[in-house]
C-alpha cells in the first residue's frame, strides 16, 4: 500500500514487522553493527578502492602499456560495464536469496580478477581482469542496501546508507596518497596481488559471520519477480528522479575515479605527489558528504523537509562546482575540489528515497534498477571523456586544457538538462 509524501513522492507503507526486521527477537545494536553493518561496509570499502585506484596508477599503467587516453579510459571503465550488466539479475537474486551469500560468491570473482590483473602482460588480459573485478564487486553496495532495508527501520535508512557509503569514501581515500606510498614499496602488480588476498578473506567473513534474516514472505516465482522489475521501470516516480541522479552519480564516478588526476596535472599544473594529495582530499570530502548529507536528511525529515529536497539541493551545488572545473577556473583550488567530493555524494540519497517509494520486498530490484543506469552512464562518460580529451594531445605528454573544458562542459550540460526534467516532472505532480 502506498501514500503520498509531503514532496509529492510516493512512499511505501511497510508491513508490521518491517521496523524490527521480521519475526523473531529484535537484534541488539552491537550485533547489527559488528555482524551486519561492518562486513558490508568492508565490502563497499574494497569496491570503491578498486573503482578509483587507477586515478593514481594511471601513470604506471600508461608507462608500462603505452596507452593513449581512450585506451586508459576503456581499461578503467570496463569495470563499470560489467558492474552494470549484472545489476538486473543481481536485483532478482538479492530479493530471492540471502544478500550476504550473493555478495560472498561474487567477491570470489573479484579476487580472481585482481589476481589476473596482477600477473597480466597484455592489455586484453588487463581488461578481462578489470571486467571480472567489476562483476565481482557489483553487489557490494546493493547487497548492503537490501540488507539494511531488512534490519533497520525506514527512517534510519538515509543515515545508515550514508555510513556505509562513507566506508566507500575511505576506500577512495586509500586509493590516493596511501597507494602512491605503496608504489614506493612494490609495483602496481603487487598492489593488486594484495587486494586479491583481502577480497578472498572478506568473502569468507560475509559467508560465515553475517546472520541470515527471517524471510519476509515475498519471494514469489521468478516470473513474479521479473514482473516487479518491469513495474519499477514503468513507474513515473522512478523516472522523475532517475535521469538527474544517474547523470550526477555517473559524472562523479567518471571524474573522481580517473580524470580528476590528469586534470589536476594538465590544468592545475600539479606534480604527481601533489595530485595524489588532492585526490586524497577529494575523497575526504566524499567521506564527509556521505556521513553528513544522509544524517542531515534524517534530521530534516523530523521538520517535514523530505530527503528529496536535500538530494536535489546538494546536486545543484555539485553542478555549480562542476562549472568552475569545466571552465578551468577551479584549476588546483583545493576548496573547490573538496566541495566537488562533498556534494557529489548527494545523488546517492536517491537509493534511500526510491527504496521507500516502493514496497519493501522490491528493495533489491529498486536499487539495482537505478544502479544499472548509473554504471552504464559511468562507463559511457569515463570512456567518452577520454575520447574527447584525447583529441587535444600535447607533444610533451598530457592533454590540452581545451580538451578538458569541452569534455567536462558537455557532461555538465547533460546534467543541467536532467535537472530541468526533474523540475518539469515535479510540476506535473501538483
Amino acid at each position: 500500500m502506498t501514500n503520498g509524501s509531503p514532496d509529492g513522492m510516493t512512499t511505501s507503507t511497510p508491513p508490521d514487522d518491517a521496523a524490527s526486521g521480521g519475526s523473531g527477537p529484535t537484534p541488539s545494536p552491537w550485533m547489527l553493527g559488528l555482524r551486519v553493518f561492518l562486513p558490508f561496509a568492508a565490502g563497499y570499502f574494497l569496491s570503491y578502492l578498486y573503482r578509483t585506484i587507477n586515478a593514481v596508477l594511471a601513470p604506471e599503467l600508461v608507462a608500462d602499456l603505452h596507452l593513449d587516453a581512450a585506451a586508459l579510459g576503456l581499461l578503467t571503465s570496463v569495470y563499470f560495464l560489467t558492474f552494470a550488466a549484472f545489476q538486473l539479475p543481481l536485483g532478482v537474486l538479492l530479493d530471492r536469496f540471502a544478500p550476504q551469500r550473493v555478495e560472498a560468491l561474487l567477491l570470489l570473482l573479484a579476487a580472481a580478477g585482481a589476481a589476473l590483473f596482477a600477473v597480466s602482460e597484455g592489455v586484453e588480459e588487463l581488461v578481462l581482469g578489470r571486467a571480472l573485478i567489476g562483476l565481482g564487486v557489483s553487489a557490494c553496495l546493493m547487497a548492503s542496501l537490501k540488507t539494511f532495508v531488512m534490519w533497520f527501520p525506514p527512517q534510519r535508512l538515509p543515515a545508515v546508507n550514508g555510513w556505509v557509503m562513507a566506508f566507500g569514501g575511505l576506500g577512495a581515500l586509500m586509493a590516493t596518497a596511501p597507494v602512491e606510498l605503496a608504489l614506493g614499496l612494490t609495483s602496481w602488480r603487487g598492489v593488486f596481488g594484495g587486494l586479491a588476498v583481502l577480497t578472498l578473506m572478506l568473502a569468507g567473513v560475509l559467508w560465515l559471520v553475517v546472520p541470515d534474516h527471517p524471510p519476509a514472505g515475498h519471494g514469489g516465482t521468478w516470473r513474479e519477480q521479473l514482473r516487479g522489475l518491469v513495474g519499477i521501470y514503468t513507474h513515473r516516480v522512478f523516472w522523475r528522479l532517475a535521469p538527474v541522479s544517474l547523470l550526477v552519480m555517473s559524472a562523479y564516478m567518471a571524474i573522481q575515479g580517473l580524470w580528476a588526476g590528469p586534470y589536476l596535472r594538465d590544468v592545475g599544473g600539479l606534480e604527481r605527489l601533489a595530485v595524489a594529495d588532492h585526490l586524497f582530499w577529494i575523497a575526504a570530502g566524499m567521506v564527509a558528504g556521505f556521513l553528513s548529507i544522509g544524517t542531515l536528511a534524517y534530521r530534516l525529515s523530523h521538520l517535514g523537509i523530505p530527503a528529496v529536497a536535500v538530494a536535489v539541493g546538494g546536486m545543484t551545488l555539485f553542478l555549480v562546482l562542476q562549472l568552475a572545473i569545466a571552465t578551468g577556473f577551479a584549476g588546483a583550488n583545493l576548496a573547490i575540489w573538496i566541495g566537488f567530493g562533498f556534494f557529489g555524494t548527494a545523488g546517492n540519497l536517491t537509493y534511500a528515497i526510491l527504496s521507500q517509494s516502493f514496497p519493501r520486498h522490491l528493495a533489491g530490484r529498486v536499487n539495482t534498477a537505478l544502479n544499472l543506469l548509473v554504471f552504464i552512464g559511468a562507463f559511457a562518460l569515463q570512456w567518452g571523456l577520454g575520447a574527447v580529451i584525447g583529441l587535444w594531445p600535447q607533444p610533451e605528454g598530457g592533454y590540452d586544457p581545451l580538451g578538458y573544458r569541452v569534455a567536462f562542459g558537455t557532461v555538465l550540460a547533460l546534467q543541467v538538462l536532467a535537472l530541468g526534467w526533474f523540475w518539469y516532472a515535479r510540476r506535473d505532480d501538483h
